[in-house]
């Protein structure tokens, strides 16, 4: 008898809202989703980020799929509170046994 474990490649996604839209600032805001099932982070369960910056989640092997467009504010409304705009989105590609 013969027994095989098959590899699955399933998606891990991190957000991460970034004080400015530089890469190299600080985090203010995260998400983390795990594809895997190995995890189950829930939003609020850290008082500190996953990373200080976008470019530590570079270093760490998190790809960047997706940065926030720049979008200036309207003329008056430069100091109003919203939502956080510079959000970058990272995916990490993990091989699960199935």
């Amino acid at each position: 008898m013969t027994i095989t474990t098959e590899q699955a490649v399933r998606q891990q996604v991190l957000v991460l809202y970034l004080n400015t839209s530089a890469l190299d600032s600080t985090v203010v805001g995260w998400s983390v989703y795990d594809g895997t099932g190995e995890s189950s982070p829930t939003t609020g369960d850290s008082d500190q980020p996953p990373y200080d910056t976008g470019v530590a989640a570079l270093r760490d092997g998190w790809r960047l799929i997706q940065a926030s467009q720049l979008i200036p504010p309207y003329p008056g409304h430069e100091y109003d509170v919203s939502f956080l705009k510079h959000e970058f989105l990272f995916e990490k590609l993990v091989t699960v046994t199935a």
